[in-house]
């Protein structure tokens, strides 16, 4: 029963959220090993529009289509997207529109349109409020019980910036601080962020099943393995994990770990 209800999934459906310029594009289109634009579906299979990478993040974030709408690359059907559209700007509409979705799209009997996992992507940008109070509304208040939510903290490499600051605060010159020194500064701060938004979720009625931080997905070869992972391992379904594994194309070594350990 359960292998025949796998067999009806084409897709894996995945729930992408956070504020603008969180860099959700951006992680798409490495997961996807993708530079082009997605197309932008209406549930039915027509195309509504194509969002253009060199929009600003509003466009992409707000307005011009809404959480029902389907993200598609043409690098890999494989996958369908959604976008929540901007809720974490505080509109009550976006935020109820948003959390029907999930409760109703969770555990639709519709198999096809059930959506899988939800990325919550949380920008370090800004350490001092990496959490937001609408990102811990959506925790306290969104029912995620029957979708793995994984927090995304992204834009890592923001890090850096901070990390030379602080190290030229110690007394050290730059100019001869060896890269292996400033790495790990770099690393410390990031550890120190990504506890910051654990500290924050875990508290919270519900809370995410796993987190990831990425850095460098701006470069073209970026690594999305521990994305990958962590989204696989967090699903409870063994032919889920399976769809995820062979739908995705940015880690050929996590299609052959997978077929080792099972």
């Amino acid at each position: 029963m359960a292998n025949e209800y796998l067999k009806k999934i084409k897709h894996f459906r995945i729930l992408v959220m956070g504020r603008a310029n969180a860099g959700k594009t951006t992680i798409l289109q490495r997961v996807c090993n993708s530079m082009d634009e997605p197309e932008i579906f209406d549930g039915k299979g027509n195309k509504v529009w194509t969002c253009r990478v060199t929009d600003s993040p509003e466009c992409f974030q707000r307005g011009y289509h809404d959480i029902q709408h389907e993200l598609v690359f043409r690098s890999n059907p494989g996958f369908v997207f959604h976008d929540s559209c901007g809720f974490e700007a505080g509109c009550a509409q976006e935020f109820d529109q948003m959390r029907n979705f999930v409760t109703e799209r969770a555990v639709t009997t519709r198999v096809n349109e059930r959506i899988h996992a939800i990325w919550f992507c949380i920008p370090m940008t800004d350490c001092h409020r990496t959490v937001t109070a609408a990102e811990q509304k959506f925790f306290n208040e969104c029912d995620t019980r029957h979708v793995p939510v994984i927090v995304l903290v992204t834009k890592g490499d923001a890090m850096y910036v901070e990390a030379i600051q602080q190290l030229e605060d110690e007394g050290f010159e730059i100019k001869e601080v060896p890269e292996m020194v400033v790495a790990k500064k770099e690393g410390e701060l990031r550890d120190k962020c990504l506890g910051h938004v654990k500290h924050k979720l875990d508290r919270c009625k519900f809370p995410p099943k796993g987190y990831v931080s990425l850095q460098r997905m701006h470069q073209e070869d970026a690594d999305c393995t521990s994305l990958m992972e962590c989204t696989a391992n967090m699903l409870n379904e063994e032919g889920l994990q399976r769809l995820l594994i062979s739908t995705q194309q940015s880690s050929i070594g996590i299609c052959v770990k997978y077929a080792v350990d099972k």
